[in-house]
């Protein structure tokens, strides 16, 4: 399976009111692992960046008149992304752009959706962590994926940080407490994600006869060095569960 995580810099917030896109960042997956393949263009929009931009990804109009038009990167970026599936946070706002630049050229689909399909973290990210901070980086943070390097925005390396946190989010189950199950809450009051067990044949391994002897010999060095029972000891003698 081939996946291509997407991102743009813009030189504004809508592609409507005539803003243009200034950078493209794609970084590669395959089967769930990424590959040393990507794809990164700085674009001339012929407009000016606005400020508010600006400020947000730091690239600025006189680097810009430097770089060769969407027109001239378009065909490059279509064959980079074709037959593969998109992965982007906050779709709507990227594929609007790349359409709308791709409306004013000729040869190329008008619509990037025609060639690939596409994944929307955002949309995902809102219902697995309802009611809380979706951004780019609340997600890294919530994943322990570092993104200290992001002090401005940056199509490329925000395509490297959502492929992490994408990956992350889509590793499987989202807590692992005990306590997650049985209140149906994580340890940040939010609600636990749980495991889908339908289906899946759970292979039980028990212990051999030397295994619980050296378990045992391992216990009572613990009583004999704490000068107590230890917590297995504990647990058993509630019931909640057995040495053996």
């Amino acid at each position: 399976m081939r996946q291509v995580v997407l991102d743009t810099e813009t030189t504004g917030l809508e592609a409507a009111a005539g803003h243009r896109i200034i950078e493209v960042g794609c970084v590669e997956l395959v089967n769930r692992r990424r590959t040393s393949n990507t794809f990164h263009r700085y674009v001339n929009p012929e407009r000016a960046v606005d400020a508010g931009a600006l400020q947000v990804h730091g690239i600025d109009d006189e680097f810009l008149a430097t770089q060769r038009p969407f027109a001239a990167i378009a065909g490059e970026l279509i064959e980079f992304v074709r037959g593969a599936e998109l992965v982007i946070h906050n779709a709507e706002f990227d594929v609007d752009f790349i359409n709308h630049e791709l409306s004013r050229l000729e040869g190329v689909p008008h619509d990037v959706r025609e060639c690939c399909a596409v994944l929307d973290t955002l949309a995902m990210a809102r219902r697995m962590h309802p009611g809380q901070r979706n951004s780019l980086d609340a997600l890294a943070k919530r994943y322990e994926v570092d993104n200290s390097m992001r002090e401005l925005h940056g199509a490329l390396l925000d395509a490297r940080i959502l492929a992490e946190v994408y990956l992350a989010m889509t590793g499987g189950q989202t807590s692992l407490r005990l306590d997650a199950e049985a209140t149906g809450r994580d340890e940040a009051g939010a609600p636990a994600a749980m495991l889908d067990r339908a289906g899946i044949d759970l292979v039980v391994v028990a212990a051999s006869d030397a295994e619980l002897d050296a378990h045992d010999a391992m216990l009572e060095r613990i009583r004999r060095l704490s000068g107590r029972a230890p917590v297995w000891d504990e647990l058993a003698a509630r019931g909640a569960g057995e040495p053996r």
